[in-house]
């Protein structure tokens, strides 16, 4: 209790003397902006549990799923609770829709729980590292693709060169900076190592910037300004005969661009706010987040071939730095000091290293099992059980399981029968500390922190896509699924008293307080970070059926560099003579495409089923034909089918994109105008 009580005179005695004694309640109120409770109904995260060890395992992850919610963080943008109160459905908390003095008092509550389960001997704490002065940067350019830039012995060249052609105006400029600052520092280390000058990558004639200003029009930002955008944009956020003024208070909180850099979006807003009164986003609530439908269909992760998502990941990584470079963040990454870490078990192994032993079991799961299990068995045992997630189970019960599920749960012989309710919410929150790394990982969780910062809800939201986007694959999948349990347990708020503020407030120390977090921080930082770590984590809740989502612009820019990188191979093709064989082969190849082309200019597509009885099939386009109709088409035909509906998909492959499973409302001939090369394929999704 000496915690608690320290922490109260630190409340008291905050900063200036003079604080009013409420102080903690409009701090608490004031260091983050806060968001709604409003939630939103997730479709089904698709479990391996079926195959864990116990048999009582099974647990049926497809809660209020729809067609489109097959493949692990797939969901309907726009999916909405059915159960959302109009008023508070209980009398713990005075506001659903703001993280007041009472919501707070359960975080810290939270964390006297985890030091006293915490076994301090046996904590090897996380030792972090920050990047030498540099070294940020040259690690930054590495991992953007962009290595050529500062060692002429880096690979592929050309593809940084293509990279850099299909930047905008933001995303150059992150790049630039980066490389002016690395240079300016290899200049007082006086080392003998040559950085191209930052004239000779973006100064050339015609550069992305200027050929952006030239070839795309001007678009509406979030202040009704105007903004750089794809040529042929739809769902504008503009709309005539609306003064600025009033579209501001009509769209701005409402409407997500996805077809617009976010850092453009970004830029315009900071321009068009000039002179004039910054603007306070302080209102506690978040509104409904609208995003117009993209007839090409909406791209989410697991979609694309590996090959894509490294592009992706790339510019992600220079799009988020923009982002934040736009609003005058300045991001310091941390790295984690390499140490000895558990290599088996259960508890406190590396994600990566639980799937490598999980895989083994059940190939391709991409969640622990052993957590899978846990929401299983709280799911199974009701999710109406009050104060869940925030109720402890006793401590040494707790770690008298723990250890037993360490010898017991791959064996299938744990007495699952046995566990409480709370026990076995607290082993879930204890796995997650437990982790030898965050679970945000060390490299991103100071940015994911630092999201609050952006001016408005809008950005905000906009920060968190791209970092979700950023994690590494393990960590990603199994915040999803974390995510949609939250929700599932937030859908039963009537009994258990649990809304998304208690979610939050709970498992946000759970999350963000990794080995050794509060020996790095004074009090003051622990008080500030509170309700600013409880937002995020109810962003991430709130807004989960958009933050898995590929924006569009990112998706263009992908197809670009793979444009551009076929036309090298081609040009590169040229130059050589060709043995006869290749190019007989290649002649045949074009015929058979020029047939494929063919059908395309007479109003059909071929599609490609090799499961299926019938191999191919002609389908005529229309206005209206979208990826669900061809699907339903070929299964209309098939008596006998082993595949389920919902692990179908039609694919994308070839011409600009390697392969994408398509979402179902896909409106086929919009797709085929952007890529008309492409061709179609009904396969199984790869899980």
């Amino acid at each position: 209790m000496l915690l608690r009580k320290g922490r109260t005179r630190m409340q008291g005695s905050l900063g200036d003397p003079k604080l009013p004694t409420n102080f903690s309640n409009n701090a608490a109120r004031n260091m983050s902006r806060q968001q709604d409770v409003k939630g939103v109904v997730l479709t089904g995260y698709f479990s391996n549990s079926e195959a864990l060890p116990s048999p009582a395992s099974h647990c049926n992850y497809e809660v209020e799923s729809s067609a489109t919610s097959r493949r692990t963080g797939h969901y309907s943008i726009q999916s909405r609770s059915r159960n959302v109160s109009a008023k508070p459905p209980y009398d713990r908390c005075n506001s659903q829709d703001s993280l007041d003095e009472l919501s707070m008092d359960d975080y810290w509550k939270e964390v006297d729980n985890i030091s006293g389960v915490s076994d301090p001997e046996q904590q090897e704490e996380v030792q972090l590292k920050v990047a030498d002065e540099g070294e940020q940067e040259e690690e930054w350019l590495t991992e953007a693709g962009l290595a050529t830039l500062f060692d002429e012995s880096a690979t592929d060249p050309e593809d940084s060169m293509v990279l850099l052609s299909t930047l905008t105006r933001t995303q150059a400029a992150a790049v630039e900076k980066r490389v002016v600052t690395l240079h300016q520092t290899l200049r007082k280390k006086n080392k003998q190592h040559h950085v191209p000058d930052v004239r000779d990558i973006f100064n050339l004639p015609g550069t992305q910037g200027e050929k952006l200003e030239e070839a795309v029009p001007e678009q509406r930002s979030e202040n009704g300004k105007g903004d750089v955008a794809s040529a042929g944009q739809e769902g504008s956020v503009c709309r005539s005969g609306v003064s600025a003024a009033d579209q501001e208070v009509l769209e701005v909180e409402t409407d997500i661009n996805l077809e617009v850099s976010f850092s453009e979006q970004a830029l315009s807003y900071k321009e068009g706010s000039k002179g004039s009164e910054a603007q306070s986003d302080t209102d506690d609530k978040l509104p409904d987040f609208k995003v117009s439908r993209d007839k090409t269909g909406r791209t989410k992760v697991g979609d694309l071939a590996p090959q894509d998502m490294k592009k992706v990941r790339r510019l992600v990584l220079i799009e988020m730095s923009a982002l934040f470079d736009t609003a005058g963040i300045d991001l310091k990454t941390h790295k984690a000091v390499k140490q000895k870490l558990k290599e088996s078990g259960l508890f406190g192994v590396p994600l990566a290293t639980l799937l490598e032993q999980d895989q083994r079991r059940i190939p391709g799961a991409k969640v622990p099992l052993i957590l899978q299990k846990l929401m299983c068995h709280i799911e199974q045992e009701s999710l109406d059980t009050e104060g869940l997630l925030r109720i402890p189970g006793a401590a040494t019960r707790v770690k008298a399981v723990c250890q037993e599920l360490e010898g017991r749960f791959y064996e299938g012989t744990f007495p699952w029968e046995s566990l409480k309710q709370h026990d076995a919410a607290s082993l879930l929150k204890l796995f997650i500390r437990e982790l030898p790394h965050p679970l945000l990982t060390v490299e991103y969780l100071s940015a994911f922190i630092a999201v609050l910062k952006l001016p408005t809800k809008k950005q905000q939201l906009q920060a968190l896509n791209l970092l979700v986007l950023l994690l590494p694959e393990s960590s990603r999948d199994t915040l999803k699924a974390l995510m949609e349990f939250f929700q599932r347990v937030i859908n039963h708020k009537e009994r258990n008293k649990m809304t998304i503020n208690n979610v939050a407030v709970v498992m946000a120390p759970n999350i963000f307080m990794f080995k050794g977090f509060r020996s790095k921080i004074s009090e003051q930082q622990e008080f500030a970070m509170a309700t600013g770590t409880a937002n995020i984590v109810r962003l991430l809740i709130r807004y989960q059926n958009l933050l898995w989502t590929i924006p569009k612009f990112i998706m263009i820019q992908v197809r670009k560099q793979n444009t551009e990188n076929q036309k090298k191979s081609r040009d590169r093709a040229v130059k050589k003579l060709l043995k006869k064989m290749a190019y007989d082969r290649e002649k045949s190849e074009k015929h058979e495409k020029s047939a494929t082309e063919m059908e395309y200019t007479q109003g059909f597509i071929r599609v490609q089923a090799p499961q299926f009885s019938k191999v191919s099939m002609a389908i005529q386009l229309t206005e209206e034909l979208q990826a669900a109709d061809i699907l339903d088409r070929f299964l209309s035909q098939e008596s006998d089918v082993s595949v389920k509906r919902e692990d179908l998909c039609l694919y994308e492959t070839g011409g600009n994109i390697r392969e994408r499973c398509l979402d179902e409302e896909t409106y086929m001939k919009d797709l085929l105008e952007l890529n008309p090369s492409a061709e179609w394929v009904i396969k199984s999704i790869q899980r």
